[in-house]
């Protein structure tokens, strides 16, 4: 469907647990997401922000409403497929990095691309490429242990970007970071966004960082209170 939207929310809600302990930790939010896109989301904590990324990432399922990705309804999809589009469409960056300690900075980024069945060689040239991207090509044998937290975050990324996902889904990617170092790693988001043409979808509690993004949305106990298109900076 080439002229749906990349990610279409409509009406989602969802609720964990039932009856007067029941939490609407999203409550019948409306979003779109066109490609090329770079969204910041915020909110207090509980404001539904991480819940909203969860369902994007289909890392959880929306009780009521419609998630379509690329014009696909995804309620409609098996978990086998559900674990493709992950695969194939999404890259994932976390606050705590969640990389393999004992293994090298080339090794964790090329991890993804063994579950895709690429041959050696193949994953090798990919996972450089990768790290190059990120400005860690000479980090690229250095283990977890000898790379400082934002070197740690950009092997994070750089494996997020190796499968060439059509989103980046990154979940307070700044959050164990000082902020000269966050600066850093938001740069690196925005040159990803700006020179590689990649969605990316934040998610931060930090205003400073959110300024990095094109478009900014405000939630508040699992709505939406505002979505605004900033200006880009001179």
């Amino acid at each position: 469907m080439a002229d749906a939207p990349l990610i279409e929310l409509a009406g989602i809600s969802r609720v964990y647990g039932e009856g007067e302990i029941a939490v609407r930790a999203l409550d019948n939010i409306d979003l779109t997401v066109e490609a090329g896109d770079f969204i910041a989301i915020m909110g207090p904590s509980g404001s539904g922000k991480s819940t909203a990324m969860n369902v994007i990432g289909c890392l959880d399922s929306p009780t009521s409403g419609h998630y379509r990705f690329n014009g696909i309804e995804v309620a409609g999809l098996s978990q086998d497929q559900r674990a493709l589009l992950r695969r194939h469409y999404l890259g994932f960056v976390f606050q705590g990095y969640n990389l393999l300690p004992r293994t090298s900075a080339l090794h964790n980024v090329e991890l993804p691309l063994i579950y895709k069945g690429l041959g050696r060689a193949e994953r090798r040239a990919a996972a450089a490429d990768a790290l190059r991207k990120v400005g860690l090509e000479d980090r690229a044998h250095h283990d977890p242990s000898a790379l400082s937290g934002g070197q740690q975050q950009r092997v994070a990324i750089a494996r997020a970007l190796v499968g060439n996902p059509q989103v980046i889904l990154a979940d307070e990617p700044t959050g164990n970071l000082d902020t000269k170092t966050s600066v850093e790693i938001m740069e690196v988001l925005e040159g990803l966004n700006e020179n590689e043409g990649l969605t990316i979808v934040m998610v931060t509690h930090e205003t400073d960082m959110a300024q990095y993004a094109r478009r900014l949305i405000w939630m508040v106990d699992g709505r939406i209170e505002r979505d605004e298109r900033k200006r880009k900076a001179a």
